[in-house]
């Protein structure tokens, strides 16, 4: 497979998946971005600044180099690439294991990023899917590598592939793209969940040794071809 193919499949995958951002209601307006990582390549395609979602298509998908940078003439892409580009391409260069990255504003997760409060680990779909809670990453500016660099000095080295950026809103990261959408969509889930927990009353913790077990055999053992966790535990 040529890399022209690589990269064109790359382009219709990622606008794909931006009509899950939608389902989900995750997304509302043009807020929001997917990208992913060109498979052997240290490029990455990326929404187009923007672009309704209903009138996304795979040419507003632009391919940029792992500094950001737009590939000049490249083949399909339509506009300037999101606000959000200099921080994806940090965690790319930061986090060879990621493949993809995606940004909403979900409103539960939202709201916890607005208290600059993580999400604790109280019911087992989390720790199925985090192995613990999601944490908060500092505040920082949209349009450069601040965010990147809060994302990757929140992630790197903890088992969660959510991280509330402080007053700005959940970013995730994946294997690939579909995987980083899955955590977008898990992470909203949980936030609502334990949220309403909480006007319950005090949600009971999960023991240490439990979330342990719990993440392993989701990632390890659960489902058809089981390939473990985005980073080595």
């Amino acid at each position: 497979m040529t890399e022209s193919t690589i990269i064109t499949e790359t382009r219709s995958t990622v606008a794909a998946l931006h009509s899950e951002l939608v389902r989900y209601g995750l997304v509302m307006w043009t807020g929001g971005n997917i990208s992913g990582r060109v498979p052997g390549t240290d490029q990455f395609v990326i929404k187009a600044s923007g672009i309704d979602y209903q009138n996304l298509t795979p040419n507003n998908l632009i391919l940029c180099n792992r500094d950001g940078t737009v590939v000049e003439g490249s083949s399909g892409s339509d506009g300037r690439p999101s606000s959000d580009t200099a921080a994806h391409a940090y965690v790319y260069r930061h986090m060879h294991e990621v493949g993809g990255v995606v940004h909403t504003h979900s409103s539960y997760a939202t709201a916890w990023a607005a208290r600059g409060e993580e999400i604790p680990c109280v019911i087992t779909g989390m720790a199925d899917e985090f192995g613990g809670p999601i944490p908060v990453g500092p505040f920082a500016i949209i349009g450069d590598e601040s965010i990147g660099e809060g994302i990757v000095a929140t992630l790197r080295g903890h088992r969660s592939r959510a991280v509330l950026m402080q007053n700005h809103g959940p970013f995730t990261i994946g294997k690939d793209p579909r995987d980083a959408v899955k955590a977008a969509v898990m992470v909203e889930d949980v936030a609502r969940t334990v949220h309403i927990s909480r006007q319950l009353g005090t949600p009971l913790a999960i023991p240490a040794a439990a979330i342990d077990t719990l993440f392993n055999r989701y990632q390890n053992v659960y489902g058809q071809e089981p390939q473990g966790s985005l980073f080595v535990d």
